[in-house]
């Protein structure tokens, strides 16, 4: 055997062994190794309060307000950009734009565990957007919330407050065909999302 072979075959040893211990990390910390479960009921609880959820996925903690978010880099954006970006994912008319999961053939993507969402998301689990971690994807905002990135599927509706992210109070929450983005103030427009981890 050659130097490179044996070179070769020792990092095919190493990637499989760190594989295989990511994905046993995995499957310990949400108990599914990160296969979609079924989706969660709505939940009900007797004590109401606003939540930041936990700690944050990739090393980007939550220190405070950042005008309007962090790159998940970890750059500061400034309120100019995130105002530019919201600008940008306002609906024209949002009766005719937006779309239910069930319009969109289903939600195929990413499930939360049942057990951290009851802790973290709901109606009564509510969060400011311009306090996380933001960036924008083909226009459309993206946060991160309690180690899940959400990205709007939806623009938001044009009778909103331009500044609603920053001033109203959302929520996320599953509506029986996918996640959706609620702002207490207006909680007939559901904004559709994308969930990664």
């Amino acid at each position: 055997m050659t130097k490179n072979t044996v070179l070769r075959a020792a990092m095919a040893t190493l990637l499989l062994i760190g594989s295989t211990t990511f994905a046993f990390a995995q499957h310990d910390e949400h108990g599914n190794g990160g296969r979609p479960q079924a989706a969660p009921q709505q939940r009900q609880t007797s004590r109401s309060q606003q939540t930041y959820g936990g700690a944050y996925h990739g090393g980007v903690q939550y220190n405070g307000p950042t005008n309007g978010g962090v790159h998940h880099s970890g750059v500061p954006q400034h309120s100019g950009q995130v105002r530019a970006g919201f600008g940008q994912s306002r609906a024209g008319t949002w009766q005719t734009e937006h779309q239910s999961w069930s319009q969109r053939g289903g939600y195929n993507g990413y499930r939360i565990p049942d057990r951290r969402f009851g802790q973290y998301f709901g109606h009564d689990h509510f969060f400011r957007i311009g306090g996380l971690p933001l960036v924008f994807i083909g226009g459309q905002p993206r946060f991160q919330y309690d180690g899940y990135w959400f990205t709007f599927m939806d623009p938001w509706p044009q009778d909103w407050a331009p500044d609603w992210y920053e001033s109203d109070d959302a929520y996320i929450d599953y509506n029986g065909d996918g996640y959706y983005l609620y702002n207490r103030r207006h909680p007939e427009f559901p904004i559709a999302l994308t969930v990664t981890f």
